[in-house]
């Protein structure tokens, strides 16, 4: 069967008119869904805008039982009127209850909501999905990127599914194993000399020029929804309940928002009781320019220079900072930074006591929510979820020099039992 393919063929309900236009995010100015990003009267930022009462006329939670085992169960939430989706079998990725973790950190109801195994390792293959049926539907022929490293995957393996070309632009100093992850669905490949901040600069004079489908400028509006399904597939996994506290990492913001938005529309429409999570955002001490505006208490984010370990969240100037800001306030959340070095220590956390390899964005996660545990901002008893976003084969250099060295011995019985004696010799000396 075409990966391309109707909506019926995928166990995915029929569709209809639920989907109102795309709204600003400053003075509310309605447009048709087109492939745009900017408001024309306060170049403010568009959202799609649905009609909740013909949605929840529609959808149950039986009705999303019956879906499939992935981020298309939740269609009739979506941003998607035609007939064909782009299906790379994204979501629906597992909820862990990390006994654990928890133990190691005082916390009784923690989970981890792990995104490591999406098809190309990461949470990008949601919004990808999403971008990529709308690229589509508007009639693109080619699937375009600004990027970190993640998304440039993700866009090269859905425009390989839907039969389009694929430009994706990156900086040039991008961990080797995240260039080799897109580089292996063939797409057209160009480094940028400098950070992200100055790839999007660029690609964002392109996409005034060709007609192409950029994921995160003109197909934003559509792209940024895919991340809501991280908000449905918690809830649902946790019996429709909403979690006291969301530990979410930032880089731009979107993912962000949109988890916050996705928990909103369930309360909405009465598929999980009312409640709200505690959001708490995560960022690299080396990108931190929303904890520094939280820090500072301020909504004005200043752009900073990136330099950290974490380049999936090296964004210097993140578009939805403004409005991450607005529901860590609103919330009742915090905004935390770790450096370097308790990126690393979140990653080997959650490596032994999960058994989850997290890339340097999980890291984040685990650091602050390890930082917060153990300040006490984080109440024991609350049901924590933290979001581990990308696998950690995609940046093992970060890893370099931090782990224990293998033992080399020599293949007889008597040169194991002394190495082992030798290595366990420092553990009882502490003890």
């Amino acid at each position: 069967m075409d990966a391309v393919s109707s909506r019926s063929a995928n166990g995915v309900g029929t569709g209809g008119a639920t989907v109102r236009g795309l709204q600003c995010r400053e003075c509310g100015q309605m447009y048709p869904t087109e492939p745009i990003h900017v408001c024309e009267l306060c170049f403010g930022p568009l959202e799609v805008a649905y009609d909740y009462d013909a949605i929840g006329n529609r959808i149950s939670r039986e009705q999303i039982a019956q879906g499939p085992s992935s981020l298309w169960r939740y269609k009739l939430l979506l941003p998607i009127e035609g007939d064909r989706i782009v299906d790379s079998q994204a979501g629906f990725t597992p909820l862990v209850r990390a006994h654990n973790l928890g133990r190691a950190l005082g916390l009784r109801n923690l989970y981890v909501k792990n995104d490591t195994v999406n098809p190309t390792f990461s949470f990008k293959d949601r919004p990808v999905s999403i971008a990529s049926t709308k690229a589509v539907e508007f009639g693109f022929d080619t699937l375009a990127c600004a990027s970190t490293g993640n998304l440039a995957g993700a866009v090269a393996a859905h425009a390989a599914i839907a039969g389009l070309k694929a430009c994706i632009f990156i900086p040039a100093d991008l961990e080797p194993s995240k260039i080799v992850g897109a580089q292996a669905y063939n797409p057209t490949l160009v480094a940028v000399d400098g950070n992200y901040d100055d790839v999007n600069r660029v690609c964002s004079e392109i996409a005034e020029e060709y007609r192409w489908a950029f994921v995160n400028i003109n197909m934003r509006p559509y792209y940024s929804e895919g991340s809501k399904t991280l908000a449905y597939e918690v809830s649902e996994q946790l019996g429709w309940r909403i979690p006291d506290h969301a530990i979410v990492p930032i880089a731009s913001g979107s993912l962000f928002t949109k988890v916050w938005k996705g928990f909103g529309e369930l309360v909405k429409l009465g598929l999980t009781s009312p409640g709200t999570p505690r959001m708490t955002g995560a960022q690299a001490l080396g990108c931190s320019p929303v904890v520094t505006a939280y820090d500072g208490h301020t909504l004005n984010v200043e752009p900073v220079k990136p330099k950290t370990i974490a380049k999936s969240l090296a964004i210097g100037n993140p578009a939805d900072g403004y409005y991450s800001l607005r529901i860590i306030k609103e919330s009742g959340g915090v905004a935390c930074a770790v450096d370097d070095g308790e990126i690393v220590e979140g990653i080997k956390l959650l490596a032994r006591t999960e058994g989850i390899f997290a890339e340097t964005a999980g890291g984040v996660t685990i650091g602050v929510l390890k930082k917060l545990a153990e300040s006490g901002v984080i109440d024991p008893d609350e049901l924590v979820v933290a979001y581990v976003t990308g696998n950690g084969l995609k940046t093992q250099e970060a890893l370099t020099g931090a782990l224990i060295e293998p033992i080399q011995v020599r293949p007889s019985l008597r040169a194991i039992e002394e190495a082992l004696a030798l290595r366990a010799e420092p553990a009882a000396a502490v003890a």
